[in-house]
Formats: C-alpha cells, structure tokens, sequence
C-alpha cells in the first residue's frame, strides 16, 4: 500500500484549510499545524477530513521557532509513518506500524504566514519588520530545512511547497516586511531546489494575488480600509475578482502530484491576470 503522507503549516483556516482539504481529497493522509490559539478550527478540520476516510494528525506549533518545527516534523513522522507534504493528527496512528510500505510521496506545505500593512510611517516599523521576517522568511526555511532532513533520511524524495504571494514578484507600498519576506522566499526556494534535487526533492512555491481569506483582517487596516484595499486589488486582475482559496489549493494539488516530478525551482503565479511574468 503507498503511503501518502502531506504537512500543511497554518492549516486552521484560508488557503491552508484549503489545501489541506484539497490533498485529503487527493488521497493523502494529513498533518494539520497552527498556533495553540487555532486548535478549535484544526479540530473542526480533522473531523472532516477523518469523516472521509484519511488519517489527521495535529501538531500545534510556532514556525518560527527551530525546537517546535524541529518536534512537528518528528512527530508527524512518527504518527503517519512518513512526510510527505506536511502536517500530522495523533488521534489515528494505532495500528499504521502493520501496513506495508511499497511507496512514499512525501509532501510539506509551509503555508503559514502573516501580513501587516504600515500606512502610517515610511517603510513601516522594526517591530512590524521583524514579526513578519520571523514567520514568512524564518518559518519557511525551517519548514524546508527540517522537512528536507527528514526526507533526505526516508531516502523516497519527496515535495516541498511553500507560500510566496504576488509580492514575491513586485514589491507593494505600505508592504515593506511582507513583500522582502515573499521575495526570501523565492530565493529560498530556488536555491533549496538546486541542493535537494539529487535527492529526488522538488522544490516550489505559489505566489496568490487577491484572495478572499480571514488574513485580510490582520493586516492592522480599518475595515473601509481593507474593502478598499481588497476593490483595488481585485480591480488590477483580468478577471476582475479576487481568487478563493480553493484555486490555490489546485495549484499545491499539481506542485503535490506525480505530475511535478520534472517542475522545481518555480514560483507560480496564481493572480487572476494582476500582472504577467
């Protein structure tokens, strides 16, 4: 029996509630992560996503933290039998040591990540600067690192994906923290590529424009502020709408997928037309 096993960071709610959903449906056993604070959603999600027949587990954990993704990667090893996307539930490991192992797809998704707008001081603050490099840049890195040495270890290759954002691509006023962090993640994607390639590892990122997602609430605007925003936004897509996060999630589907084997290195965009690269 193939063991296909998927980490999806920031999991509780948006785009990576939708990933997460969208690779059950794909097949893969699922690791949900998020902050403490969001285990009512994760919850919510995993009896969902058990009601159709895959395994959950759940790890709670600060990404920026090294010791935290260190122990959610061990641990969703240990609860799911492999990693191969990202993010595990302890609830349904009991008797998975009996089942034969014949493949692997492993997968991480470090969908997690914050976004602050700083309208009101030139280039925003050091404090607004470092929180968001802490969990879009570092948490990233240490979602790619450990998941690299854990499936550099398994020896089966594996996917790993993170969460650029258009901005990774075009840098937006008022958006200086948000928009250097997208564009370390690129970097970082790319050159993460060219090291774990031999060992079978892809690595890839997506890069949403506008979308409809409960983040829009943290960005420290007003909400007349964030309906404007989200209307101008929208308003630069061919399309002439944001995305939802279920396009996203199609995207992590194929980047998750047999299908990719040959794709690494890229950061694709998915931005309904907002620019063309």
């Amino acid at each position: 029996m193939a063991l296909r096993v998927a980490l999806v960071t920031g999991a509780s709610r948006g785009i990576g509630e939708a990933i997460a959903r969208r690779l059950a449906h794909d097949g893969f056993d699922v690791a949900l992560n998020d902050l403490p604070s969001r285990l009512s959603a994760l919850e919510s999600l995993h009896r969902e996503i058990t009601r159709g027949g895959r395994r959950v587990y759940i790890h709670t954990a600060d990404v920026s933290q090294d010791s935290e993704v260190e122990s959610m990667v061990k641990e969703t090893v240990k609860n799911l039998g492999g990693l191969n996307v990202v993010s595990p539930n302890s609830t349904s490991s009991q008797n998975y040591t009996q089942i034969t192992i014949s493949a692997c797809a492993q997968k991480m998704v470090a969908n997690a990540g914050i976004a602050r707008f700083t309208p009101s001081e030139a280039l925003g603050t050091v404090e607004v600067w470092d929180h968001v490099m802490s969990v879009n840049a570092r948490g990233v890195y240490l979602c790619y690192k450990h998941a690299a040495e854990a499936m550099i270890a398994q020896g089966r290759g594996g996917r790993i994906i993170g969460a650029a954002s258009v901005v990774s691509k075009q840098g937006m006023a008022f958006a200086t923290a948000y928009s250097a962090s997208k564009f370390a993640v690129r970097g970082l994607t790319q050159s993460a590529a060219q090291e774990l390639g031999k060992y079978g590892i892809t690595v890839n990122a997506y890069a949403p424009g506008p979308i409809r997602t409960p983040m829009l609430q943290d960005l420290g605007l007003d909400p007349a502020a964030i309906q404007a925003l989200s209307r101008r936004e929208a308003g630069k897509t061919v399309v002439g709408r944001p995305g939802k996060p279920e396009e996203i999630a199609h995207i992590v589907s194929y980047l998750a997928s047999d299908g990719s084997a040959f794709t690494t290195g890229q950061t694709i965009s998915v931005n309904g037309g907002q620019f063309f690269d």
